[in-house]
């Protein structure tokens, strides 16, 4: 039977406490954010950074950097750890998108964007087209910007993935979130062996891109499931992993089992390059679009 984590002596017990020190963020706005918001909502674009009400958009919009949401703000799955707003989408993806996003690029002067969609189980195609257009646009208006994108699973259409890879993102993200035991309870509508199948085919398409994943700890998963699944996510030649704390976007999300502590973290960092990862970003605060640039970096160093 597998064990919990280990919790260390001044690790809390789970959420019911107050936030651990190490969680705590401080908001940092200012000039740039006011600016970079001014820009999304004169484009009508939306920012996962938003809608995930992720902890680190006021220190990333201070540096002028966000990860652009496609394909609108609806998902069509409903993600148990997840605050973007599911249902029924409200008509087909916009066409103009692409354009759009690729515009604000150029007006933030970004060397570095991320690109990320809700899931659009509605379109055949899983929205890959439209994420070609906006990888294609911005190369057209800014050649000199890196393109991150991190994908849904397109239901495991390989069609899509590879249509996709022609447009030639210089890093190919999917995340797995979570251990196979708790996929049906925290990611509804994937696949645990569908998604490692995915970082798999993306190597294969194409060797010199670096894939890339992320996990969230804290959901009740057990040290060696993790250890298990960090072995079977580099047995498919991803080359980057994040790990970070699952935090309960609402009381309406799943509850946080355990607050995980930073030393646990440097543990699965030093074990993830053990394992052949070129890059393992681990920490209580870090997201898989945290600091990409300079994971990015380091995956080709």
């Amino acid at each position: 039977m597998a064990t919990p984590f280990n919790i260390l002596p001044n690790s809390p017990p789970p959420s019911a406490n107050p936030r651990p020190p190490w969680l705590r963020v401080r908001f940092s706005g200012g000039q740039n954010s006011d600016d970079l918001d001014r820009i999304m909502r004169t484009l009508d674009l939306h920012t996962v950074c938003e809608s995930a009400r992720c902890p680190n958009m006021g220190e990333c919009w201070e540096h002028r950097t966000a990860t652009f949401m496609i394909l609108g703000d609806i998902c069509t799955r409903a993600c148990g750890f997840c605050a973007v707003p599911s249902g029924k989408p409200l008509g087909p993806p916009d066409e103009d998108e692409p354009k759009r996003v690729a515009e604000a690029v150029a007006r933030m002067g970004l060397r570095y964007a991320v690109v990320t969609s809700v899931n659009r189980d509605d379109q055949a195609d899983g929205g890959s087209a439209i994420f070609a257009r906006t990888i294609s646009e911005i190369r057209r208006r800014v050649p000199d910007c890196k393109i991150e994108v991190l994908i849904p699973d397109f239901r495991g259409d390989w069609r899509a993935l590879e249509n996709l890879m022609a447009a030639r993102p210089d890093v190919l993200n999917h995340n797995m979130e979570t251990v196979p035991r708790l996929y049906r309870r925290v990611r509804k509508g994937a696949v645990y062996e569908r998604s490692l199948e995915l970082l798999r085919r993306a190597r294969e398409i194409s060797p010199d891109t670096p894939t890339k994943t992320g996990m969230m700890l804290g959901l009740g998963e057990m040290r060696e499931e993790v250890l298990q699944a960090m072995e079977e996510i580099a047995a498919q030649g991803t080359h980057i992993l994040t790990l970070g704390q699952y935090m309960q976007p609402t009381h309406e999300h799943l509850p946080i089992e355990r607050y995980v502590h930073p030393d646990e973290f440097a543990e699965f960092k030093r074990l993830g390059e053990q394992m052949g990862f070129k890059h393992v970003e681990a920490g209580p605060l870090v997201r898989s679009s945290y600091h990409a640039f300079e994971q990015e970096e380091a995956a080709r160093s």
